[in-house]
């Protein structure tokens, strides 16, 4: 056997040898998942916010559920999975947040908080509690109930990302 041949099995067993040493769960979306956790439990989150906007619950549960299948290779189960999200809606806030210059309300601000509780099996150390919230501002002028949708969809989508992060994404 010559010397380019064995440096080619060579480097072909290492590039093996790599490719079986990664085993612990790391996808493309920077997700880094436990070895041996296979599944996600996503829990509904109730809303004791003190002003409810009544879609909001299943919203987030939906989306934040919808964010673990799409972005790692987990099983969501309705039981108790290896990785469980539970928590609450603890804040549904509307604010003024900006004046004009003749001191009139030019800006308001809609805050939704959620405090959230990660437990990892296969983990503990991953485990967690704490709160998220994020808020969109939008003219006074408007009507909140004609903007109130929008607003909802992109917090939940940016609390969503929050909690993915928390998560499972090790930066």
């Amino acid at each position: 056997m010559n010397s380019a041949s064995m440096r080619t099995r060579a480097i072909i067993s290492l590039l093996a040898l790599l490719a079986a040493g990664c085993t612990g769960g790391y996808s493309f979306t920077g997700a880094s998942i436990p070895p041996g956790a296979k599944t996600i439990s996503v829990a509904t989150f109730p809303n004791y916010a003190s002003t409810v906007n009544p879609q909001l619950s299943q919203k987030l549960t939906d989306a934040l559920t919808q964010m673990f299948s799409s972005q790692t290779s987990l099983d969501v189960t309705p039981g108790e999975g290896d990785l469980q999200v539970s928590g609450e809606i603890t804040g549904y806030d509307t604010r003024a947040s900006a004046l004009s210059s003749s001191d009139e309300v030019s800006m308001n601000r809609l805050t939704v908080t959620v405090k959230v509780r990660f437990v990892n099996l296969k983990d503990p150390e991953a485990d967690f509690e704490q709160s998220f919230s994020r808020y969109r501002d939008y003219a006074a002028s408007r009507d909140f109930s004609s903007v109130e949708s929008g607003l909802v969809e992109e917090i939940v989508a940016e609390l969503c990302e929050d909690i993915f992060n928390k998560a499972v994404v090790n930066w």
